[in-house]
């Protein structure tokens, strides 16, 4: 996410930091890479500055985020962490070799070399001038952070995620939206450490789960990918996902 927020000129130091339990695809979970998490925030972050809080901007960080995953998949053949990097995080063996035969290595070469494709991508959706604006909720990540109590421009920062970021029917954005919300509120001054693993991060998680029937992938729970925007829109009107986004905002009550 720096990389990005940095080719608009725009340091979110505190978000940034708070991003780092979404890479390894979500607390090593293998799921969405970490640079899609963190460049879709960039891009919600750049749609509040030009349109604002609302159902628009909100809309344009689901668009951003959709050309996001399809200009990675064009790099890499693969959204998912595990499928990237070809090793599960669970694969202790697997992971060994990984990081011997400098597989870190990789990730960063690949995170400077797709930075400049995120920025390409973020602002041929931020310069469309003629699109629909749904009527509002527009994103499932939005609705949550809302009730997580979070500033306007934090809420459509985490809009891309909606669908599993950018509707792609991946790992849960709401889910994603909690944990980053949760680490931040967990380093408000920004000045502590961000744990990687931390235990509030994993209770978001196990309380996720529950919620969610045992399932991650937002298709999964869902049953279906969701065709555009609308097609969201109509989804959560109906009632649908209420439990999970009401159980993940509990989860920052309590």
């Amino acid at each position: 996410m720096s990389v990005v927020d940095d080719s608009f000129d725009h340091t979110l130091k505190l978000e940034e930091k708070a991003s780092a339990p979404l890479a390894g695809g979500i607390m090593q979970h293998g799921f969405q890479c970490g640079l899609l998490w963190g460049a879709a925030l960039a891009a919600g972050a750049e749609a509040y500055r030009l349109h604002g809080p609302g159902p628009q901007a909100e809309t344009v960080a689901i668009k951003a985020a959709q050309k996001i995953v399809d200009s990675f998949h064009a790099r890499t053949n693969a959204i998912n962490c595990t499928d990237v990097i070809q090793v599960d995080w669970k694969d202790k063996t697997g992971l060994l070799k990984f990081f011997v035969k400098g597989g870190p290595i990789g990730c960063v070469r690949l995170t400077a070399g797709y930075a400049p494709e995120a920025f390409s991508a973020i602002n041929s959706a931020l310069s469309e001038e003629q699109f629909e604006t749904p009527s509002a909720p527009v994103s499932c990540a939005a609705v949550l952070a809302k009730k997580m109590g979070v500033s306007d421009m934090h809420t459509t920062m985490a809009a891309g995620f909606a669908g599993g970021i950018g509707l792609c029917g991946e790992a849960c954005g709401a889910l994603g939206a909690a944990i980053w919300i949760t680490a931040m509120n967990s380093n408000k001054d920004g000045n502590g450490k961000i744990d990687f693993m931390s235990p509030e991060g994993m209770d978001v998680i196990d309380r996720f789960v529950e919620s969610a029937d045992y399932e991650f992938e937002c298709s999964a729970i869902v049953g279906r990918k969701f065709e555009n925007i609308g097609d969201h829109t109509a989804y959560l009107l109906d009632g649908g996902c209420s439990e999970i986004i009401e159980t993940l905002a509990a989860q920052h009550a309590a």
